[in-house]
């Protein structure tokens, strides 16, 4: 009979000896299982053939590469094929590709079918072998557990909590096809935010160079901080008004379908899906444009924002004495800045809640508000700011070349999103969508 205490594991490479010494260390029996058993080295750990160490164990590390799964466990079935009956075989391997076709099978899924009588689970594939090894690593210790035999999948759950790991059930067996990819992956949530920043920021750049250099002949030296911080600004607030626009487009779209069942455009789903990241990104361009502006701020980089210094010729005993009497902030500057301390200040609010050990402590009533109402507040304030700044020039112009100024045309997106949002929380708008959010169906949909 199994020792239950006894942990087996096949394979010997660096994942193996890994798993060796964790489950030593958490009070475990380990028995390894190699095909050679001479040419392994001497470690604290008993190394056996294959076929005994699957006899002994109840619970099994399959810690081999997939290709060598016919030959090393599948082979030994034709001599014994009660081997594998009622053990639980723990696949910690990943998929060479970054995605599987619709049809392919995970290497766990190949396993179970291989091996019909035996109890395979997905686990441990999210950890290296470094972090299996060292406790103070700084990478990801959750472990997803997936298998489609509960009781074997809630024991690799505590055998996991055991071995000092966060621990989750992933669900069915099925779910391994994404784990196995999900290693592999990189920053895939954050791929279309990125290009969203890259081409607001690239946008801005060229109207900022074209406004400043080609138009107004501005000094080619202020184009490190004072050129690149206006740019800035102008990218967080367009980006901002990027991260709530398509919950009202989603607003519009089940108005025009009337009903909540029928899908979104895919560059709309997609949209909605990336709003987290992109804010993440708009709060870090944010605090870059506050972090230049407290470098930048004085009378020289932003004249309007301060009263003109005066400078006051007294003679005494014969002597001429200059009395400078620094100049103060305008109306202009201490309310830009206002509404700027705010919006950073709302804007971290909206970072924080994002996290998920601060959002957890939320329910869903205080999530929404903080993410929709607060985040509605912090687009106001950041129109604010620009309003703030661009509004004592715009009244020196002229009525049609006020929309050629940059405080006009990055602040146009922003304002027709907030105004959306305002018409769609009108009584005659709202009704119908909480109508059909609670399952009503306006019309026959086609």
């Amino acid at each position: 009979m199994a020792d239950q205490r006894c942990i087996g594991i096949v394979g010997c490479g660096n994942m193996g000896f890994a798993l060796a010494r964790r489950l030593t260390r958490s009070g475990f029996t380990v028995l390894m299982g190699s095909r050679d058993v001479k040419i392994r080295p001497h470690i604290n750990v008993e190394i056996t053939s294959i076929i005994e160490c699957i006899e002994r164990c109840s619970i099994i590390f399959i810690a081999i590469h997939p290709e060598h799964y016919t030959t090393t466990l599948l082979s030994p079935l034709d001599q014994n094929p009660t081997l594998f009956d009622g053990k639980i075989l723990i696949d910690v391997s990943n998929h060479l590709n970054n995605q599987l076709q619709e049809d392919e099978l995970s290497n766990a899924e190949c396993l179970q079918a291989g091996i019909p009588k035996a109890y395979v689970v997905k686990a441990f594939n999210t950890i290296s072998s470094f972090v299996m090894e060292s406790t103070t690593a700084g990478e990801s210790r959750c472990v997803f557990v997936a298998s489609d035999h509960p009781l074997a999948r809630e024991k690799v759950i505590n055998l996991a909590r055991e071995m000092n790991f966060e621990s989750f059930n992933n669900g069915s067996l099925r779910t391994s096809r994404h784990l196995e990819t999900y290693t592999r992956s990189l920053f895939p949530q954050w791929k279309l935010p990125i290009i969203i920043v890259l081409c607001v920021l690239f946008i801005w750049s060229c109207i900022t160079v074209y406004m400043r250099f080609i138009k107004k002949k501005t000094s080619w030296n202020q184009i490190f901080l004072y050129v690149i911080n206006g740019v800035l600004c102008s990218s967080a607030i367009t980006l901002l008004a990027l991260v709530y626009m398509p919950s009202n487009l989603a607003c519009i779209f089940q108005l025009v379908y009337g009903t909540k069942d029928r899908r979104f455009p895919v560059w709309l789903d997609r949209w909605l899906l990336c709003r987290k990241q992109l804010g993440l990104l708009t709060y870090f361009i944010g605090l870059c444009h506050v972090l230049m502006t407290l470098v930048l701020i004085s009378p020289a980089n932003y004249s309007s924002w301060f009263h003109p210094t005066f400078v006051l010729v007294s003679p005494v005993r014969n002597e001429t004495k200059f009395i400078v009497e620094p100049g103060r902030m305008t109306a202009k500057g201490e309310l830009a800045s206002l509404m700027g301390i705010l919006t950073i200040l709302s804007m971290s609010l909206l970072a924080l809640a994002s996290i998920p050990a601060i959002g957890n402590l939320l329910n869903w009533k205080e999530w929404r508000f903080v993410q929709s109402k607060l985040g509605t507040v912090t687009l106001l304030l950041a129109i604010g700011h620009v309003f703030a700044m661009a509004v004592p020039r715009w009244v020196t112009l002229k009525s049609w070349r006020i929309i050629l100024t940059i405080g006009f045309i990055c602040v146009a997106f922003p304002v027709l999103t907030i105004l959306l949002k305002f018409i769609l929380w009108l009584p005659c708008f709202a009704r119908p969508i909480r109508r059909i959010r609670r399952g009503e169906i306006r019309k026959q949909t086609v």
